[in-house]
């Protein structure tokens, strides 16, 4: 773990002269001299030591006055793996603000969805991270307003609109403060059109979203596609996609599996959802993942160390909505992957809202909680049991009693979803794990697991098993990953 290594002077100045790019998002560094900030990894000739302080996150390197580096661009690092590996206040807080809930609805907003005061949640945020909910807001929307200038020729006024400022005049003065450039010379520096810049279209926009190497697309992407609900999900043309169900409007992502990045191409009704979008296809790669501790981890178990090195770097496959996955989890109790996809095919083509997809096969959102709730009961094509599951949990959802949301403390998840009619460990286990983000989410009975476990020379029963794994944590839920990818089921392979 390195939480607060921004405090380990020592160790930062290590990674910083051996340009250590594992640590990309973990700290950043100022200059005092030159008054810039950097990635540990920046190419440029390391400072001196005594002209070096370390700042938690880009948001209080700009607080604190200094300016994004125009070389290794440390606005563009993957995010800092504490805040998908945590559940307490400050990293509940991290996710709600990369999901844009100070922009839609205020520090007040953001405050009331985790319980606290305002003051409270500023005050929790200052001593960790170095900055507040405003300032790390301001943070985010000069990076999508980065984003936009350099991957669209869009004007600038819309640019300012769509990356959440309230005014082209305060966009044009973060812009500068931030990057020591105004829009129009940023977007000046670009090379003229390059494959990965499409041609101009109505929210339409191609964009790189960089990762912790190593990254083993296989699972991950394997899984996705494999467990696709059609009309919703598919792969076509090497890539991955689906419809996203977003604050403003809906979208269509396309993310394609590159060595060194993965390529998302977004298609938006309402380019305010950019940061949104962005936020949620990365935490449904499980892209800001340091995956070198997470193996060096799992390593230390001589009878799990073979599965590591044989494929390392493998991401927990999550979701881009965490109500959607809870449904489509009681759709597969104790049924197969082709069952139910079947099920979930049929509440989208009767609940789900339709979309235009002229580049694919892609129909429907999948339905909100408020409309399945609305559904009889007996309409639906699964046993009595199942359906008073399904009608329990969309009845929790949609009166708010139940919360699955990025701000959701696990704990309290795990107990209100135990409570439920049809809940069992693995149910919430899986929902832990895939929804809500939970690294050490494990399934000791789950049957694959077993059999994994079996013929690894791991123990077999779920009790051994669990006592076994305890040496695996806080990462139980990769481990999982790696001892499902013994079987030949198609999600443990990339589409052709």
């Amino acid at each position: 773990m390195r939480n607060g290594m921004y405090t380990d002077r020592e160790r930062c100045v290590r990674a910083v002269r051996s340009k250590d790019a594992r640590f990309d998002g973990w700290f950043y560094t100022a200059v005092l001299t030159t008054g810039i900030y950097c990635r540990p990894s920046c190419p440029a000739v390391p400072p001196r030591a005594r002209n070096m302080v370390f700042h938690p996150s880009a948001a209080a390197c700009q607080q604190a006055g200094f300016r994004a580096c125009k070389r290794c661009r440390p606005d563009t690092s993957p995010g800092s793996p504490e805040w998908n590996q945590r559940a307490d206040l400050v990293a509940r807080a991290m996710r709600l603000i990369a999901d844009g809930v100070v922009d839609r609805e205020g520090v007040p907003g953001l405050a009331a969805r985790l319980g606290y005061s305002s003051r409270q949640v500023e005050r929790q945020l200052l001593a960790e991270v170095g900055a507040g909910p405003l300032a790390l807001a301001r943070a985010q929307r000069a990076r999508t307003a980065r984003l936009l200038v350099e991957t669209t020729e869009l004007p600038m006024a819309d640019v300012a609109f769509a990356a959440g400022f309230s005014s082209v005049r305060t966009f044009n003065d973060t812009v500068r403060e931030v990057f020591a450039l105004t829009p129009t010379e940023l977007r000046a520096r670009v090379p003229h059109r390059t494959p990965e810049r499409p041609a101009a279209g109505a929210g339409t926009l191609a964009l790189r979203l960089p990762f912790r190497a190593p990254l083993n697309p296989d699972n991950l992407f394997g899984h996705l596609a494999a467990t696709g609900v059609p009309g919703v999900e598919e792969w076509r043309d090497g890539a991955f996609r689906r419809t996203l169900r977003l604050p403003y409007g809906h979208g269509v992502v396309a993310l394609t599996p590159n060595p060194d990045h993965i390529g998302c191409r977004l298609t938006l009704s309402d380019l305010r959802d950019l940061t949104v979008a962005i936020s949620r296809c990365r935490r449904m790669l499980d892209l800001d993942a340091d995956p070198v501790a997470v193996d060096d981890q799992l390593r230390t178990d001589p009878l799990l160390a073979p599965l590591v090195d044989k494929a390392p770097g493998r991401r927990v496959p999550r979701t881009v909505d965490e109500a959607e996955f809870a449904v489509r989890a009681v759709l597969g109790q104790q049924v197969s992957t082709a069952a139910a996809r079947t099920h979930a095919a049929r509440l989208v083509a009767a609940h789900g809202d339709p979309v235009d997809d002229p580049e694919g096969g892609l129909t429907h959102l999948f339905p909100t909680p408020e409309a399945l709730a609305a559904v009889d009961p007996d309409s639906l094509a699964m046993p009595r049991t199942r359906r008073a599951t399904i009608t329990g949990l969309v009845g929790r959802l949609a009166d708010g009693t139940l919360q699955l949301g990025v701000e959701s403390d696990w704990a309290k998840a795990r107990e209100q979803l135990l409570a439920l009619p049809g809940f069992g460990p693995w149910t919430v286990d899986v929902i832990a794990m895939r929804a809500l983000g939970d690294p050490d989410a494990f399934l000791p009975t789950d049957l694959g697991i077993r059999r994994a476990a079996r013929e690894s020379g791991l123990p077999a029963t779920p009790a051994a098993l669990t006592a076994r794994a305890a040496a695996w944590r806080p990462w139980r839920a990769y481990a999982v990953q790696y001892l499902w990818a013994t079987g030949s089921h198609p999600v443990n392979f990339l589409p052709a």
